[in-house]
């Protein structure tokens, strides 16, 4: 495929921003994705769910395009579907172990939880040369869509940390419906050679006193780039609702480059909405300081990176995942 168009914003902009969508060149789709069967979950009901027949395909309402949704609705090899209800409070681990034998991943998750449900749900992606929690390898492509509808007092927290790969787009849409629901989302990305992210986060309030909590913290390095577009819809109906954005980039080359969007939408009064988005080089007095003390310059710009992604790090519960993370970061940064 020679261009691919695709994470179009939900209300368009000027086109001199070159946000409204991304244009990704020379992007190589698998003609036939196989069959992906490496799969490791933690919960016994669960595994049973893993179906490899036909699926009912919900149609996402933003999604990252037709193109994607198409490749992945034909040619899907992994649905799962996850009822929490029968799991109350466990912790549900799903493993997808690449090998020779398993290189394409094309998965369709879907997640029901009902009245009086909780969970934490955890996606790993392992390989024998890569581990991916939202990390990827120097030459994989990363397309996510994640869609999610919550009634009355219900809530959603989404904890995303993206380190590798070549390109990574995500498409984020939470339909808050219910009133007293709660939808956050909490990313980390870093983002080195030529790396290119593109954000797409939308939320859409309707319910009273509703609330939509996006944080958003980044660092580039070398010649990468970030597109961040976070919309943030205040619909007919939710009085009393409250919408917070905030999205920060670190940049630690010249060559780096960050694009920020933040959008706030209001079809109703009584509603709280704020954003704030920014984006700036490594402070030469931090930096002095801290080499000061006996750090050399990537150990330095490391310990930055760490205490800015630290507040969405330390929500993580699960400490070997805590420890995956620290490991890649360390990796990151290493002195070839």
């Amino acid at each position: 495929m020679d261009k691919l168009s695709i994470n179009e914003i939900p209300i368009r902009t000027a086109n001199n921003f070159g946000i409204n969508s991304i244009e990704i060149e020379n992007i190589n789709i698998p003609e036939n994705f196989g069959y992906f069967s490496n799969i490791d979950i933690n919960i016994e009901s669960i595994k049973d769910k893993v179906n490899f027949s036909n699926q009912n395909y919900r149609k996402l309402t933003y999604g990252l395009g037709e193109v994607l949704e198409t490749q992945n609705k034909e040619k899907c090899n992994c649905p799962l579907k996850v009822d929490v209800s029968s799991i109350l409070n466990k912790e549900i681990k799903i493993d997808f172990l690449f090998n020779q034998s398993n290189r394409n991943l094309a998965e369709n998750i879907e997640i029901i939880a009902n009245e009086k449900t909780k969970s934490t749900i955890v996606l790993t992606y392992q390989s024998d040369d890569v581990i991916i929690l939202n990390f990827m390898g120097s030459r994989a492509n990363n397309f996510l869509s994640i869609e999610n509808e919550l009634q009355d007092n219900s809530k959603v927290t989404y904890t995303i940390i993206d380190f590798g790969g070549k390109v990574s787009c995500t498409n984020f849409f939470s339909n808050v419906l219910g009133e007293e629901s709660i939808t956050e989302i909490n990313t980390i990305y870093l983002g080195k050679d030529k790396k290119l992210f593109d954000l797409n986060y939308i939320a859409e309030l309707s319910g009273k006193k509703s609330a939509s909590k996006m944080e958003v913290q980044g660092a580039l390095m070398d010649s990468s780039v970030k597109h961040f577009k976070g919309t943030i819809n205040f619909k007919k109906g939710c009085k009393k609702a409250f919408g917070t954005e905030n999205e920060s980039c670190m940049l630690l080359s010249e060559k780096a480059k960050s694009i920020s969007l933040p959008i706030l939408l209001c079809s109703e009064e009584e509603v709280e909405g704020n954003h704030s988005t920014s984006s700036g080089k490594v402070g030469d007095k931090e930096l002095f300081y801290i080499r000061s003390r006996g750090f050399d310059l990537m150990e330095a710009k490391k310990l930055l990176v760490r205490a800015k992604f630290n507040s969405i790090i330390e929500n993580i519960k699960n400490d070997v995942l805590k420890e995956m993370i620290e490991n890649e970061i360390n990796k990151t940064f290493a002195i070839n």
